[in-house]
């Protein structure tokens, strides 16, 4: 909630052309701290987290992080409409099957695999696709260097949740503790870290903007 406030602070700062993302980067903080404030309720009364509220979270926030990069790239003005329908349709292809698998809709290993390849389709599409093409070719060092790390949050960061996966559902090695504890430091990586790389840029940007 506290990065929802900056977030939202931070817009008055930046160019026009930036609000739009630092809004998003917001959204994205301020959906997981409702979510998070509603199932440690659940938690404390049932000592249990229900798949399908993590899901809803995720539904609503992981689209909105991809959305992220082609805001950034219309931010400098090489996106194209393809760059957002891939992104958003690579996200939906990773979370769908997922919760299917683990509410018992869908095998899961199957599950596991389609969600997997939307993971890789959106790794695709971010290094050696249009979206990473075009921040290669047109960023400048700011937007670079945030386009990079945000990247690498979506390799590294997100790789914690099909890890969470394959130990609390496919393997049965982690119980739901655990993968609680998990899965909030995989989100205060992936939500807030993101947002803020988001921040460096639109504020470099708009910083050197001013100079001029």
């Amino acid at each position: 909630m506290a990065s929802t406030v900056f977030f939202l602070w931070e817009t008055q700062g930046v160019t026009a052309k930036w609000k739009t993302s630092l809004v998003v980067s917001a959204l994205v903080t301020f959906i997981a701290a409702v979510h998070y404030f509603y199932m440690r309720d659940v938690w404390v009364a049932t000592q249990s987290t229900p798949t399908v509220y993590r899901y809803i979270d995720w539904l609503l926030t992981v689209p909105l992080l991809m959305i992220e990069f082609y805001l950034i790239l219309r931010a400098i003005g090489v996106a194209s409409a393809g760059i957002f329908w891939r992104l958003l349709i690579g996200t939906l292809v990773m979370l769908i099957p997922g919760y299917m698998a683990e509410a018992g809709y869908l095998n899961i290993t199957v599950g596991f695999v389609i969600g997997m390849a939307g993971w890789f389709y959106i790794l695709y599409e971010i290094f050696l696709g249009e979206a990473g093409k075009a921040a290669e070719a047109t960023a400048s060092e700011a937007v670079k260097y945030a386009y990079k790390a945000m990247r690498w949050i979506v390799t590294v960061g997100w790789a914690i949740y099909p890890i969470g996966y394959v130990l609390g559902y496919m393997t049965g090695t982690a119980d739901q503790e655990t993968l609680n504890i998990v899965y909030n430091l995989a989100d205060l990586v992936n939500k807030i870290a993101f947002g803020l790389l988001i921040w460096y840029a639109a504020t470099s940007e708009s910083q050197a903007l001013t100079e001029k």
